[in-house]
């Protein structure tokens, strides 16, 4: 049994699509991060940065629970545990690996700025709107163009797409028009297609 720390975020979904892909017994324990809950000293044992989602594996590597925060580190580590969507052939490995962290570090951070900016800040700035949304279109751009004559970012099937597609689920709110990124668009409806993720989606928390 897998223990979820979630609330219903991008961040939040990459774990529940990995844990339903990868057939794992898992339950949630929501953490209202509107009411502060990532700030709970019970959590911060978890997840000493106070970010969602973080797990806590009871049948860890040696037998013991582990917990594991950061999105893309628990990936990973579902994908060693379980020997699904995650290469054990080093070039493999390395094609997957380079795509999650251009997701953790530029298609998550730079989005994710883009929503504040765009949707959430009480004040509108110009510069900030602008910066962010030509980043957005820039790393559009990138993953349209890895996805030309394949049907996943590495390759096969792998983490790597499990964390990208749910920021890109939000192309509205970051001035995307999916029809300027066919590749993508494409590769949105793909995914979206898979019953596992459909499932994950489907979660109402948060």
């Amino acid at each position: 049994m897998i223990d979820l720390y979630y609330w219903g975020t991008p961040n939040g979904h990459k774990i529940t699509i990995a844990l339903e892909e990868m057939g794992l017994e898992y339950q949630i324990f929501p953490i209202n991060i509107l009411e502060n809950d990532q700030f709970q000293p019970d959590f911060l044992n978890i997840s000493p940065n106070n970010k969602i989602p973080a797990i806590v594996d009871q049948n860890g590597p040696r037998g013991e629970p582990i917990s594991v925060f950061e999105s893309g580190a628990i990936l990973q580590y579902l994908g060693r545990k379980t020997g699904l969507f995650y290469p054990t052939d080093e070039q493999e490995r390395v094609e997957v690996e380079q795509w999650l962290m251009w997701q953790m570090g530029g298609f998550g951070p730079m989005l994710g700025q883009n929503h504040h900016f765009n949707k959430f800040a009480s004040e509108r700035i110009p510069y900030a709107i602008d910066r962010y949304v030509n980043e957005t279109k820039r790393l559009y751009s990138v993953l349209n163009k890895q996805l030309i004559g394949q049907k996943f970012v590495a390759g096969e099937y792998s983490i790597a797409d499990m964390a990208i597609l749910p920021w890109a689920l939000r192309y509205e709110w970051q001035g995307i028009q999916l029809e300027d990124y066919p590749y993508v668009k494409d590769y949105i409806e793909r995914l979206t297609a898979r019953p596992a993720v459909q499932k994950a989606l489907s979660i109402k928390v948060g």
